[in-house]
Parts: C-alpha cells; structure tokens; sequence
C-alpha cells in the first residue's frame, strides 16, 4: 500500500506513536510519507525525522500549522491536498484533531481512504463549554468525511461515541503498543531526584499539582527533589510557583529528550495529569520498570487494569501529596506494583500488534468500500 500519515505538532506520544507506525510499514514493504508542522518539535524532532526519512519514500513535507483554528488553515489544507495528489497514496491517515481534519478536508469523498485517529484532541473539551461544542460540532461534521476510524484505545472509542456519536463507517480499536528492547530496565543515576516528570508543560498534564504537593510535602518536614522534563506553555509559571513556594534549589527544568534516557534522571515516575488520552509515556515509563505515580484519567486506567486501584484522583493536591508521601515510605509496595505493571504492558500493549492491527484496519476499509 502506499501511506501518507498527516499530524501536526512532531512532538509527545502522538509524534512518537507515528514514528513508530511509519517505519514498521515501511518494513512490511509498503510505501510512506509524512506531513506535519514546521514550527514545533525543536532539535528532537529534527533528529526524529532524520531518522525517518530513510523509511518515507512518498516524502516528508512540513508547513507551519497553528494548533487552534485561523486563517493558516487554509493554507495548510490546500498543502495537504497537493502533498496528496502528488504521493497518490490509497490511504491517507490524520492524526490528532488537527492532522486529521486537515486529512478528511483536503481528500475528496472516493479517493484516497481517509483514517482518523483521535489521540484525544478536541474529544477531551467538554461540551458544556463553548470551545467544547464548538470543536465537537466540528468533529460531528467531520464523521461522514472519515472511511475509517482508528481509535488508539477503548477510553477513546468510549468517549467519542459519548461525545460526537456513531462512527459513520469502520471502526477499530488498535492500542498503542511498545517494542520488546523497551523492557530493558533503566537504573537511576546517582544523582537522580527522587520525582521526575516528562512530557509537555501545560495546564491539562498537571505539574502545578506536582509542585503543590511536594510544597505540602516540604511543610511537614518531608523534602523531595524533583527533575521535570519537557517545553510548553506553561514553562514560565512553573517555573515561577517553584521558586515561590521556596522549591528553586529542590526542581530542576530540562528541555525535551528521548523518554529511555530521562528514565535515569529520577526515581519515581510522576503522572500529574488533568486529561489524558492514552499516554505513552506511561506504557513507557512501566516498560523501563520505572515506579509510577498516576493518575485516574484517559485510558491509564486500561492500562494498569486490575492494578487501577493504584491510581490518583486527577486534580486533587492533597490526594498526590498522600500519593507521594506513601511512595516514599513504602518503596516495596510501589516497587512491586511496577513490576505487576510492567509485565500486564509486555502482555497486552505489543508494538508489532499495533502495526499489524491498523494495516489490518486497512485492509478491511478497502473491502468495504469495493463491495
């Protein structure tokens, strides 16, 4: 088959969970391209692609995608369209609200196939909100220009039934997965911190609770470190309520770097999320046999399974103080449950089916539409 996968930000588990896809089809013969954003990713995502160009025959092209809609989309939308025609892909895949929309806008109705994977997006707005129905009522108009809908979770199936309705043709669940060389264990460095946090810095993962419990924490006489990987929005403040709530020697801020090596910066694996769709990072972090401290949001409750009694309350300081405070004293209990954890990720969560369910996936929707 020939593949064009479209995404727009080069950036978090939804960057990596198309890396992944892209070079094990490339594997299994078929033909790929890529098209994302050039303003975002920085230096990682530059040595990512670098990588990849060797498995994207169709070509990789970028133009700068805004993450919130505006008059650039146009412009976008009609890049996506000549980056098709000129690939001549029989499938088209659109990740994340932006990607696929600009996807199912730019392919006519009998060209090529056009897949939608969600990735959470625009489904984690709630519909009470304005921007929520506004960015629903969208992806309701968008489901009858999708042929096949690819969702990387039941929490996201479950949720975009809920929320957007029926899907208008095929559907499949196809869980992310993590290769086997990810179970390696990764050792903390001697100097670790005692809490890490990788991922994107904004509002909805969550690391203001973080820094507000170990503040809490810091209070009664318990002082943690913490080491806190990752760019976004939100740099500025955090960086700001550590310093104000006396944590500026305890936190150290590092820019975005590959997950297996930030693994050995810190002991603990910290989870603060508001909102999640099915993040890789804990698959990840579970893999390395890093202990974890989550929370009960998104599909993390799919993957801990009967573990999920494990799992924090999302926004709530006080329910991630008590979290942490019990981790620290209690290193057996937490150290045994990664090791249940890891072998439930090694079990269930497999890269190879993850590539071999979607082109599967593939396969299905082509029939379908032929018949």
């Amino acid at each position: 088959m020939r593949i064009v996968h479209v995404l727009r930000s080069p950036v978090g588990g939804l960057f990596r969970h198309v890396a992944d896809v892209v070079r094990g089809q490339s594997a299994r013969g078929h033909d790929v391209g890529l098209v994302c954003d050039s303003l975002t990713g920085g230096e990682h995502a530059e040595k990512v692609l670098d990588g990849l160009s060797e498995h994207l025959p169709l070509g990789l092209s970028r133009i700068p995608m805004a993450r919130h809609i505006g008059i650039g989309d146009l412009a976008a939308t009609r890049h996506v369209a000549r980056a098709v025609a000129q690939a001549a892909p029989d499938i088209v895949h659109g990740h994340g609200a932006k990607g696929a929309a600009y996807t199912r806008l730019a392919v006519a109705a009998g060209g090529p196939l056009r897949v939608f994977t969600p990735h959470g997006g625009s489904l984690l707005f709630e519909p009470g909100t304005a921007m929520g129905r506004f960015y629903l009522t969208l992806e309701k108009l968008l489901n009858r220009r999708t042929d096949l809908f690819l969702f990387e979770s039941a929490f996201i199936e479950r949720l975009y039934r809920a929320k957007v309705g029926e899907p208008s043709a095929t559907a499949r669940i196809v869980p992310n997965g993590v290769g086997a060389e990810e179970f390696a264990a990764v050792a903390p460095y001697p100097d670790a911190t005692d809490l890490l946090y990788i991922g994107e810095l904004r509002t909805l993962k969550g690391v203001d609770i973080l820094l507000g419990a170990m503040t809490k924490l810091r209070e009664r006489g318990l002082s943690l470190t913490a080491t806190i990987v990752g760019a976004g929005t939100a740099r500025d403040d955090l960086g700001r309520q550590a310093e104000q709530a006396g944590l500026a020697g305890a936190v150290r801020f590092l820019p975005p770097m590959p997950a297996r090596q930030a693994f050995a910066l810190g002991r603990i694996m910290a989870v603060p999320s508001r909102a999640e769709s099915f993040p890789y990072i804990v698959m990840e972090a579970a893999a390395a046999g890093k202990p974890l401290i989550a929370t009960r949001v998104g599909g993390i409750p799919d993957m801990f399974g009967p573990l999920a009694d494990r799992l924090v309350r999302p926004d709530d300081c006080d329910a991630f103080e008590r979290a942490l405070h019990h981790a620290v004293n209690d290193p057996e209990r937490i150290a045994a449950t990664a090791g249940l954890l890891r072998e439930r990720i090694r079990t269930t969560f497999s890269l190879d089916d993850m590539v071999e369910g979607g082109l599967e996936a593939y396969r299905v929707a082509l029939a379908a539409r032929k018949s």
